[in-house]
């Protein structure tokens, strides 16, 4: 099945465009008309562009206010429609959009707007020109797909058919299953968006906030169901109308598109069996079992604090890799890979990020039908000589440029701790603080980044995401998004920073990128682990006394409760499902920080409503450019 986009969808200029959308591998375009009036080329010279990117014009649009007009309006669109066809020739473009009437003049009734459809297609056909006819949210007298096929289906011609847009449909919440009753031959193109959930007119929610599908809340997956099952094989195309989009990247932009249409015609195949769609051959999404490790780039001096911290939170530095200078320290199932070296992947990350996490490892079901799947969604793979006695671990590049390595039992790639790092005694072994895994890990990018990260997790892992969040910075809101398999064992959160004076903003500022900001350990008792802590030396983040007064205002917790709590500087939420603990490490470098956390009941959170005074005494940690660190 073919692939298009709207030119409308991304920024640049028609030439900019042009090259975004045959770089991400479209095979087609449409044509939005101000992109084209914009630009100075004819519309030959504007065909012949389109054709030598291999691209095809599968649509020019739209045409506005055209059926149900009276005299003399009726005549002069006929007129404006005569004009339009001309351009079309010259494009070589055989496919116009007319959207449904929003005019005051428009006049109602089926039969009158069927009559003005059928006098357009026998113009139209006389051009080789087929007309399709879209119901906007807002029409005047048309705005949905079921009188719109009415009106196409009583104009009775072959060139006269309809389009369907599934945020028109899905806006109104008219019943996608309505749209198996209409022929797929008189479906002339789909156009699909999706959109978060906003309570608003339709008209301006339509025109700002549209994204790629699988980036909102709507039922994409169901729409295009119901489209697959009437046989419908023409191209599908991405029409966004989206603020962040038109001053984004236009190669990023058009990537993330033809990855969410790649995902979503899979998507479809699997649950639509016998439909006309044929999905690029991938493995299905993958089940992600959670994270094998997390890995650090740093230089020796950095080496040398981190190692002081993980000694601290009870991790034990239990192997020395058998060729690298790569340290890797253990505690339960949690386990962190310290890279000193001075060439390779990490060094480079090294040299233009500082010390970060540049790797993260994924416990797969098979690793190698990850990597398979992420590269047909194109995701670009990684690779590094591999030395002797080391193993080849399938793995690719993630959003922000780091690496994603996968490692699973059944090819043997669970066993590289044994094969590549030679154990080592450490002969100050720390107190355990009782880790038993990796809890979440947190990442952070721009605001305007977030989807791009979002729909790259979900489109590859068997995972789901949550609802946005509004995290409170005392210099601003951080948006924050977690995707999380079904049992909670992989867990990602996303969070966007709007400007550099939030905590998130500063981190992602100073790094020259987005990157992991902060590693969330999971425990089985958090007082058990904040004594462990206590004996290693660790200094939990000190919290003001007022966040204790306010949380027994909220909970009414039991006296010595709240003073355990005070005392070991534990935060803490509840919801009706379970409770929540959090310790926070002091920041390292320009805002990287470590977690503990314990989960009791079925409490799928991250503590968001602590988030405010978490980061406020993280800021009083941050000194001001050229001052000592407190």
């Amino acid at each position: 099945m073919k692939t298009s986009i709207a030119t409308v969808s991304i920024s640049g200029d028609f030439r900019e465009k042009l090259a975004a959308i045959a770089k991400a591998g479209f095979d087609g375009i449409e044509i939005f008309e101000n992109d084209f009036l914009a630009f100075e080329g004819s519309p030959a010279e504007v065909g012949a562009m389109v054709r030598e990117h291999g691209l095809e014009i599968t649509l020019f649009q739209p045409f506005r206010d055209f059926e149900g007009l009276p005299e003399p309006q009726r005549s002069r669109a006929f007129e404006r429609a005569e004009r339009k066809f001309d351009l079309m020739g010259e494009l070589g473009a055989d496919l116009i959009l007319v959207c449904s009437s929003v005019s005051p003049l428009a006049l109602g009734g089926i039969d009158r707007a069927a009559a003005d459809f059928r006098a357009l297609g026998e113009r139209a056909a006389r051009r080789g020109i087929r007309v399709g006819y879209e119901a906007l949210a807002w029409g005047r007298h048309i705005s949905d797909h079921r009188d719109a096929w009415e009106i196409v289906r009583r104009a009775d011609l072959p060139n006269v058919g309809v389009i369907l847009d599934s945020f028109h449909t899905l806006a109104r919440g008219v019943d996608v299953e309505t749209i198996r009753a209409i022929p797929g031959d008189r479906i002339f193109i789909v156009q699909l968006a999706d959109a978060p959930k906003i309570d608003m007119d339709l008209l301006h929610w339509s025109r700002h906030y549209r994204n790629m599908p699988g980036e909102g809340d709507l039922d994409v997956t169901g729409f295009m169901r119901a489209v697959a099952a009437t046989g419908y094989d023409g191209p599908l195309s991405l029409e966004i109308f989206n603020d962040q989009f038109r001053g984004g990247s236009p190669r990023a932009i058009a990537l993330d598109g033809r990855r969410s249409l790649l995902a979503l015609i899979d998507d479809v195949a699997q649950k639509e069996p016998g439909v006309a769609l044929t999905p690029p051959p991938m493995p299905p999404r993958v089940a992600a079992k959670g994270f094998a490790f997390a890995e650090f780039a740093v230089n020796d001096a950095e080496a040398g604090e981190l190692g002081a911290m993980l000694h601290a939170l009870g991790f034990s530095r239990s192997g020395r890799h058998i060729a690298k200078d790569v340290d890797l320290w253990r505690q339960g199932e949690a386990r962190i890979v310290v890279n000193t070296e001075s060439e390779g992947f990490a060094h480079s990350s090294h040299l233009v990020h500082g010390m970060g996490v540049c790797d993260l490892g994924l416990m797969v079901d098979d690793a190698a039908a990850t990597v398979a799947r992420a590269r047909a969604l194109l995701a670009e793979p990684f690779d590094q000589p591999v030395g002797p006695g080391e193993m080849k671990i399938p793995a690719i590049r993630g959003v922000g440029g780091g690496v994603l390595h996968f490692i699973d039992e059944a090819s043997g790639l669970s066993g590289v701790w044994d094969a590549e790092f030679r154990p080592v005694a450490d002969d100050t072994a720390p107190v355990s603080a009782g880790i038993t895994r990796i809890d979440h890990v947190a990442q952070t990018m721009n605001h305007e980044d977030m989807l791009t990260w979002l729909l790259f997790y979900t489109a590859i892992f068997d995972t789901r995401k949550t609802p946005t969040v509004d995290v409170v910075d005392p210099a601003g809101l951080v948006r924050s998004q977690a995707v999380e398999n079904r049992d909670g064992s992989l867990r990602l959160t996303l969070n966007g920073a709007d400007n550099r004076r939030t905590l998130a903003g500063h981190f992602i500022s100073e790094r020259f990128g987005s990157a992991v900001q902060h590693i969330a350990f999971a425990c089985n008792d958090i007082f058990v682990a904040s004594a462990a802590l206590k004996a290693n030396g660790f200094l939990p983040l000190d919290i003001s006394p007022n966040y204790y007064d306010d949380l027994d205002a909220r909970f009414g917790l039991e006296e010595h409760f709240l003073n355990r709590l005070r005392d070991c500087r534990i935060l803490y939420d509840r919801d009706d499902a379970g409770e929540y603990f959090q310790i926070y490490g002091p920041v390292v470098g320009e805002g990287f920080f470590f977690e503990i956390v314990e989960r009791r009941g079925d409490y799928k959170g991250y503590g968001a409503p602590n988030a405010l005074f978490r980061i406020a005494a993280q800021k009083r940690l941050l000194a001001p450019k050229g001052l000592p660190r407190r």
